[in-house]
Protein backbone atom coordinates (compact mmCIF):
# COMPACT_ATOMS: atom_id res chain seq x y z
CA UNK A 1 0.00 0.00 0.00
CA UNK A 2 1.29 3.60 -0.86
CA UNK A 3 2.85 5.39 1.96
CA UNK A 4 1.65 8.70 3.24
CA UNK A 5 3.75 11.36 4.52
CA UNK A 6 1.87 13.41 7.77
CA UNK A 7 3.32 16.46 6.20
CA UNK A 8 3.42 17.92 2.48
CA UNK A 9 6.66 16.19 0.41
CA UNK A 10 8.13 15.62 -3.29
CA UNK A 11 6.41 11.92 -3.80
CA UNK A 12 10.47 10.44 -4.70
CA UNK A 13 11.19 10.39 -1.07
CA UNK A 14 8.25 8.37 -0.37
CA UNK A 15 8.35 6.16 -3.61
CA UNK A 16 12.05 5.31 -2.62
CA UNK A 17 11.92 2.25 -0.62
CA UNK A 18 14.54 -0.73 -0.43
CA UNK A 19 13.18 -4.08 -2.29
CA UNK A 20 14.77 -8.07 -2.04
CA UNK A 21 13.56 -8.72 -5.02
CA UNK A 22 14.97 -7.41 -7.99
CA UNK A 23 15.06 -8.37 -11.99
CA UNK A 24 18.13 -9.22 -12.46
CA UNK A 25 18.51 -7.67 -15.62
CA UNK A 26 21.18 -5.77 -17.50
CA UNK A 27 21.42 -2.07 -15.81
CA UNK A 28 22.38 0.70 -18.50
CA UNK A 29 25.81 2.88 -18.58
CA UNK A 30 23.94 5.87 -18.89
CA UNK A 31 21.31 5.05 -15.54
CA UNK A 32 24.60 4.32 -13.33
CA UNK A 33 26.29 7.81 -15.00
CA UNK A 34 22.71 9.53 -13.92
CA UNK A 35 23.08 8.36 -10.55
CA UNK A 36 26.57 8.75 -9.92
CA UNK A 37 26.01 12.28 -11.64
CA UNK A 38 23.48 13.17 -8.79
CA UNK A 39 25.65 11.96 -5.96
CA UNK A 40 28.46 13.84 -7.28
CA UNK A 41 26.59 16.95 -6.47
CA UNK A 42 25.99 16.07 -2.60
CA UNK A 43 27.07 18.70 -0.30
CA UNK A 44 30.09 17.55 1.73
CA UNK A 45 32.09 19.92 4.64
CA UNK A 46 34.48 21.99 2.59
CA UNK A 47 33.62 20.36 -0.21
CA UNK A 48 36.33 17.92 -0.14
CA UNK A 49 33.49 15.38 -1.56
CA UNK A 50 35.05 12.58 0.61
CA UNK A 51 32.48 9.72 -1.20
CA UNK A 52 34.21 6.96 -3.59
CA UNK A 53 32.21 3.98 -5.53
CA UNK A 54 33.45 0.52 -6.79
CA UNK A 55 30.69 -0.83 -8.99
CA UNK A 56 30.50 -4.55 -10.18
CA UNK A 57 27.96 -5.87 -12.44
CA UNK A 58 27.23 -9.68 -13.02
CA UNK A 59 29.62 -9.50 -16.16
CA UNK A 60 32.03 -8.73 -14.40
CA UNK A 61 34.77 -10.98 -12.38
CA UNK A 62 34.46 -9.12 -9.40
CA UNK A 63 30.91 -10.10 -9.22
CA UNK A 64 30.82 -13.48 -7.66
CA UNK A 65 33.56 -12.53 -4.96
CA UNK A 66 32.01 -9.54 -3.61
CA UNK A 67 28.44 -11.20 -3.47
CA UNK A 68 30.72 -13.65 -1.65
CA UNK A 69 32.00 -11.54 1.00
CA UNK A 70 27.42 -10.44 1.70
CA UNK A 71 26.23 -12.32 4.26
CA UNK A 72 24.77 -15.36 3.18
CA UNK A 73 21.13 -14.68 3.95
CA UNK A 74 21.55 -10.85 2.40
CA UNK A 75 23.69 -12.73 -0.84
CA UNK A 76 20.61 -15.10 -1.72
CA UNK A 77 18.44 -11.89 -2.87
CA UNK A 78 21.00 -9.58 -3.98
CA UNK A 79 22.00 -12.57 -6.85
CA UNK A 80 19.71 -11.02 -8.66
CA UNK A 81 20.75 -7.28 -8.66
CA UNK A 82 21.77 -5.68 -11.46
CA UNK A 83 25.22 -3.60 -9.95
CA UNK A 84 26.55 -4.23 -6.14
CA UNK A 85 28.38 -0.67 -5.23
CA UNK A 86 30.69 -0.54 -2.62
CA UNK A 87 30.37 2.96 -1.02
CA UNK A 88 33.74 4.15 0.73
CA UNK A 89 34.53 7.55 1.93
CA UNK A 90 38.35 9.22 2.79
CA UNK A 91 38.88 9.50 6.39
CA UNK A 92 41.23 12.22 5.81
CA UNK A 93 41.52 15.87 4.97
CA UNK A 94 43.94 18.90 4.28
CA UNK A 95 43.64 21.70 6.05
CA UNK A 96 46.41 24.38 6.29
CA UNK A 97 48.59 21.81 5.12
CA UNK A 98 47.72 19.77 8.00
CA UNK A 99 46.25 16.09 6.94
CA UNK A 100 43.58 15.49 9.82
CA UNK A 101 40.77 13.43 10.34
CA UNK A 102 37.75 14.48 8.51
CA UNK A 103 34.73 14.48 11.10
CA UNK A 104 31.53 14.46 8.71
CA UNK A 105 33.60 11.42 6.36
CA UNK A 106 30.45 9.03 6.77
CA UNK A 107 27.81 11.75 6.68
CA UNK A 108 28.90 13.00 3.53
CA UNK A 109 29.45 9.96 2.33
CA UNK A 110 25.19 9.43 3.16
CA UNK A 111 24.23 12.46 1.31
CA UNK A 112 25.77 11.36 -1.86
CA UNK A 113 24.28 7.56 -1.31
CA UNK A 114 20.48 9.83 -1.00
CA UNK A 115 21.41 11.56 -3.92
CA UNK A 116 22.27 7.94 -5.74
CA UNK A 117 19.33 6.52 -4.93
CA UNK A 118 16.26 9.34 -5.28
CA UNK A 119 17.85 9.63 -9.15
CA UNK A 120 18.27 6.19 -9.78
CA UNK A 121 14.40 5.91 -8.72
CA UNK A 122 13.77 8.53 -10.51
CA UNK A 123 14.82 6.49 -13.44
CA UNK A 124 12.75 3.75 -12.75
CA UNK A 125 15.46 1.39 -10.75
CA UNK A 126 15.71 0.27 -6.64
CA UNK A 127 18.26 0.44 -4.79
CA UNK A 128 18.75 -1.64 -1.14
CA UNK A 129 21.24 -0.59 1.10
CA UNK A 130 23.52 -3.35 3.10
CA UNK A 131 25.21 -3.42 5.92
CA UNK A 132 25.66 -7.11 6.54
CA UNK A 133 29.09 -7.83 4.75
CA UNK A 134 32.79 -8.54 5.40
CA UNK A 135 34.48 -5.21 5.63
CA UNK A 136 37.68 -6.33 5.59
CA UNK A 137 37.92 -9.07 3.16
CA UNK A 138 36.25 -6.22 0.62
CA UNK A 139 38.70 -3.72 1.51
CA UNK A 140 41.48 -6.45 0.64
CA UNK A 141 39.49 -8.01 -2.53
CA UNK A 142 38.89 -4.25 -4.05
CA UNK A 143 42.41 -3.01 -2.47
CA UNK A 144 40.91 -0.40 -0.75
CA UNK A 145 43.31 2.29 0.63
CA UNK A 146 43.52 2.45 4.78
CA UNK A 147 42.89 6.22 4.67
CA UNK A 148 39.30 4.80 3.23
CA UNK A 149 36.43 3.51 5.25
CA UNK A 150 34.30 0.85 3.64
CA UNK A 151 30.78 1.67 4.50
CA UNK A 152 28.18 0.17 2.61
CA UNK A 153 27.32 -1.75 0.23
CA UNK A 154 24.34 -1.23 -2.24
CA UNK A 155 22.35 -3.62 -4.53
CA UNK A 156 20.70 -2.02 -7.45
CA UNK A 157 17.96 -3.30 -10.07
CA UNK A 158 14.75 -3.10 -11.47
CA UNK A 159 12.17 -3.93 -8.88
CA UNK A 160 11.14 -7.71 -9.79
CA UNK A 161 7.69 -9.52 -8.19
CA UNK A 162 7.43 -12.02 -5.10
CA UNK A 163 8.05 -14.93 -7.99
CA UNK A 164 11.55 -13.66 -7.66
CA UNK A 165 12.11 -13.89 -4.24
CA UNK A 166 13.01 -16.66 -1.78
CA UNK A 167 9.68 -16.72 0.04
CA UNK A 168 11.80 -16.79 3.65
CA UNK A 169 11.56 -12.99 2.37
CA UNK A 170 7.85 -12.39 1.32
CA UNK A 171 6.62 -11.08 4.14
CA UNK A 172 9.21 -7.93 4.66
CA UNK A 173 8.57 -7.33 0.74
CA UNK A 174 6.58 -3.92 1.22
CA UNK A 175 7.56 -0.14 1.98
CA UNK A 176 7.65 0.39 5.67
CA UNK A 177 6.85 3.37 7.14
CA UNK A 178 8.71 5.54 9.49
CA UNK A 179 8.60 6.67 13.20
CA UNK A 180 6.68 10.40 13.50
CA UNK A 181 8.44 13.75 13.97
CA UNK A 182 7.60 13.94 17.22
CA UNK A 183 10.25 11.24 18.09
CA UNK A 184 13.03 12.86 16.19
CA UNK A 185 12.77 16.68 16.09
CA UNK A 186 13.28 17.59 19.26
CA UNK A 187 14.06 21.46 20.45
CA UNK A 188 16.16 22.72 23.46
CA UNK A 189 16.89 19.73 24.94
CA UNK A 190 17.23 16.09 23.73
CA UNK A 191 13.58 14.54 23.76
CA UNK A 192 11.49 17.81 23.73
CA UNK A 193 9.41 17.60 20.46
CA UNK A 194 9.95 20.57 18.40
CA UNK A 195 7.05 21.15 16.88
CA UNK A 196 2.65 20.83 17.85
CA UNK A 197 2.07 17.16 16.64
CA UNK A 198 -1.70 18.17 15.62
CA UNK A 199 -0.07 21.13 13.52
CA UNK A 200 0.62 21.23 10.15
CA UNK A 201 4.07 23.00 9.97
CA UNK A 202 4.97 22.83 6.32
Amino acid sequence: MPRSPDHPVDPVFTQRWSPRSFTGEAIPESVLLSAFEAARWAPSASNVQPWRFVVATPLQPLWEPLLGLLAPRNAKWAAKASALIVILSDRFVERRGEVVENGSHSFDAGAAWSNFAHQALRLGWHSHGIGGFDRAATRDLLAVPDEFAVEAVVALGRKGGLDQLDPEFHAAEAPNSRRPLAETVFVGRFGEPAFDAEKDVA
